[in-house]
């Protein structure tokens, strides 16, 4: 299991410091939560934050937006250094557009949905894509509790990339911790997001690692 810590939870007034320090205790990736306050009901970070922490570390950039219009911001995220960059299947702008402009500026494509989305509406998209992000909460604040019930969507897109033969990785975000991360680990997830569980931890390095060994 691979763990990619939100910096969302984070204390932005040492965004640096915080970056740094998730680092150093063994984080895979960075997550970055993008909010526009129209797709979701709240503002956080742009593509100047992501460029002036890109410095600071050679962990991928997992850039997720949660914006309305992503096709229109897919340059100036890769202008700014993700790595991975994630988007809304419920978001305005064409998938197909979106995927190709992603790809076409040397990135990984990503594509995500939110809890009340089925999760076959990723379907057309999978030979494409790099990722697929299953919201466990609902984007856009932090600190919620982890939606169990959206581990069958996992479960049902595990069996469907097995089946057309596709390697993706399968990566969740939302309530994540040491408590409910087996059973994400059992259902087929990769990647695990988690915000509170790391940031808020007396010992994040602990937090992650153990987080880490989900699969154990």
């Amino acid at each position: 299991m691979k763990i990619a810590p939100s910096m969302l939870s984070c204390d932005f007034s040492v965004m640096r410091k915080e970056l740094e320090k998730i680092d150093r205790c063994g984080a895979d990736w960075v997550h970055l939560d993008v909010m526009d306050g129209h797709f979701v009901p709240n503002l956080t970070i742009g593509p100047d934050i992501v460029r002036a922490l890109r410095p600071y570390t050679e962990l991928p950039f997992d850039v997720h937006l949660m914006i309305t219009h992503p096709l229109d911001y897919v340059t100036v995220f890769a202008q700014a250094g993700a790595d991975i960059l994630t988007f809304h299947i419920e978001a305005e702008s064409d998938p197909k557009e979106t995927i190709k402009k992603i790809k076409s500026l040397g990135m990984k494509a990503g594509i995500s949905v939110k809890p009340k989305t089925p999760i076959e509406s990723v379907y057309p998209y999978l030979e494409s894509v790099y990722l697929v992000l299953i919201m466990t909460v609902e984007p856009g604040f932090g600190g919620q509790k982890f939606m169990v019930d959206m581990l069958s969507k996992v479960k049902t897109l595990r069996e469907e990339t097995k089946r057309r033969g596709l390697d993706i990785v399968i990566e969740i975000d939302g309530g994540v911790s040491r408590d409910n991360i087996k059973m994400a680990a059992a259902a087929g997830v990769d990647v695990s997001v988690a915000g509170t569980s790391v940031f808020k931890a007396e010992d994040a390095a602990l937090a992650i690692a153990e987080m880490k060994c989900a699969k154990l």
